[in-house]
């Protein structure tokens, strides 16, 4: 009997956690943070303590009680003893997690499950993963392609205890097995990226598998556009039929490419993201490069691009950008540590060494990473520092957010110089006090600002009719969402990853298909999850 499990990304976006389970076979479709749960009980500041392993998150709610799927070296009988009585609890094993992309809010807690589970992607999705993790701080929340085992520490003359890393030199890093569904032709340097590690520590690899299979299941993996390099849908042919899963995913090429060859499956089920419920059109890539190098056009002074993180195709708009109006587009350590990563696959990613209109920006650090040193002595011919920008600032776009803001000083920007905003929109008090930062850098540099989001009352954040544009989503807007839809022409309809599950119910009175809405307010707050049993509801 085929059964899905949802337990995240119910009533929101983000943090999805899908289980299905068709006879002995049992899998999830991603297994990602839930940004908007943590935010209740965590920030910047206040983080899960690694030393207590999962209890915080399991206390909290923010990882499912599901005794057998997660990591030994964070768990414990002991831990596990606190949550039996609950009502969400229940032993399981699971063959695999089919990871549709590479934004932490799909992907960031498979860092908690066995080492053993294999996760399925693209390639460009596991090097990507990969990319990340290399290059940001180690963080027990994002071990997402290779752990660090954990240990007892305790300490002379107490009784408690906590975790920590094993020391280097007694344990190797572990790499989680990776399937892919279309398997490059790897180069030795490719090679040499999947099984080392930035830090020196040894990696015990596993080298990237070719699978069609996720247990005894059929599994096909179709590209689509979105906001990351190597997005992907899955369709799994399980015993009641097929079940698609559509990730997150905008209307473009790769989206209509597959979307004949999805309907061709005649799903049973498709389970469907709806971000963007509420808009009713789309701006596309090539509508972001017209409106920011018209405002590019007219900068007196040094450019700052601001964009998501990851957000390549963004990127490569302001480096074309940088090619038309004779500029230099400086990325940071970390953007160029993703673009190396990205171009071992991908022949269109630019090679920042013969790349004209590319440098690396040198940030003022006394204590370097090995990955960050590795970065400088690859590219030393390509190093800029801030000092050289601040003396020909009309040369150059930075690729900087509001997290780079303290470079400002050193740059000492001159009147004229731009700030294009071309990411998302605010969504949450976070997100608005961020913005007020900003706004103060931007205010303290005389530096003008294009496309950000202002407050036109309280709790609610708008970018000015005018300034529209910058930015193009990562998800298909209303329209597009109900012509994927009726094109998939599923039997079931399953809306997740959207804050307003109705929508699809409502919009699509007249089909053959079923729309099965879970509502997060209806969930039942001892179980935190939603069980549909597909053999009962056709």
């Amino acid at each position: 009997m085929l059964s899905l499990t949802f337990y995240g990304g119910v009533g929101e976006i983000g943090g999805n956690k899908v289980l299905v389970e068709d006879g002995d076979t049992r899998f999830f479709f991603d297994f990602g943070i839930s940004y908007p749960e943590r935010d209740k009980y965590f920030e910047e500041y206040l983080k899960p303590r690694s030393g207590a392993g999962l209890l915080d998150l399991l206390t909290l709610g923010l990882l499912p009680p599901l005794q057998g799927i997660y990591r030994d070296d964070l768990t414990s009988e002991e831990v596990w003893s606190r949550f039996k009585q609950d009502a969400s609890y229940r032993e399981l094993n699971a063959e695999a997690v089919l990871l549709s992309h590479a934004h932490l809010d799909h992907s960031g807690y498979i860092s908690f499950l066995r080492e053993d589970i294999p996760v399925y992607c693209t390639s460009m999705t596991a090097f990507i993963a990969k990319a990340v993790q290399d290059s940001g701080q180690s963080d027990f929340e994002k071990e997402v392609c290779y752990l660090i085992p954990r240990e007892h520490n305790i300490p002379k003359c107490e009784r408690i205890g906590a975790l920590k890393s094993v020391d280097y030199r007694r344990a190797s890093a572990r790499q989680r097995p990776f399937y892919v569904l279309e398997m490059e032709d790897l180069t030795p340097d490719a090679l040499t990226f999947w099984k080392e590690t930035p830090s020196g520590r040894r990696l015990e690899n596993i080298p990237l598998q070719l699978a069609d299979k996720v247990g005894s299941l059929s599994v096909q993996c179709f590209p689509v556009n979105h906001s990351v390099f190597g997005s992907a849908t899955f369709a799994v042919e399980t015993s009641s039929g097929w079940i698609v899963y559509s990730g997150d995913f905008r209307y473009g090429k790769l989206t209509q490419a597959s979307l004949e060859k999805i309907a061709k499956l005649q799903p049973l089920v498709l389970i469907c993201e709806g971000t963007n419920t509420d808009r009713r059109g789309s701006v596309t890539e090539e509508e972001v490069y017209e409106n920011a190098r018209r405002v590019a056009q007219q900068a007196q002074g040094l450019i700052i691009a601001d964009f998501g993180p990851r957000q390549v195709e963004r990127l490569l708009t302001f480096l074309r950008i940088a090619e038309e109006t004779n500029r230099c587009l400086v990325v940071l350590p970390r953007d160029a540590y993703l673009l190396q990563a990205m171009a071992y696959l991908n022949s269109e990613i630019p090679d920042i060494i013969r790349d004209k209109a590319l440098c690396v920006y040198e940030e003022a650090k006394a204590d370097l990473q090995k990955w960050e040193q590795k970065i400088r002595n690859k590219y030393r011919g390509k190093l800029i520092s801030a000092e050289e920008i601040s003396k020909h600032q009309e040369l150059h776009i930075l690729c900087f957010s509001f997290f780079d803001m303290n470079e400002l000083p050193s740059l000492v920007p001159k009147k004229g110089s731009l700030y294009i905003y071309s990411s998302s929109e605010v969504f949450d008090e976070e997100g608005a006090s961020d913005m007020r930062r900003l706004k103060h850098w931007l205010e303290r540099f005389d530096i003008t600002g294009i496309g950000l989001p202002v407050e036109v009352k309280p709790h609610k954040w708008e970018i000015p009719e005018e300034e529209r544009g910058l930015h193009a989503s990562g998800h298909a807007s209303a329209p597009e969402l109900l012509d994927f839809v009726k094109a998939v022409s599923p039997k079931i309809l399953i809306p997740i990853h959207t804050e307003a599950p109705g929508f699809f119910a409502n919009n699509l009175t007249g089909t053959d298909m079923k729309v099965i809405t879970l509502n997060k307010q209806e969930q039942d707050k001892k179980l935190r999850y939603h069980n549909v049993e597909i053999a009962s509801v056709v």
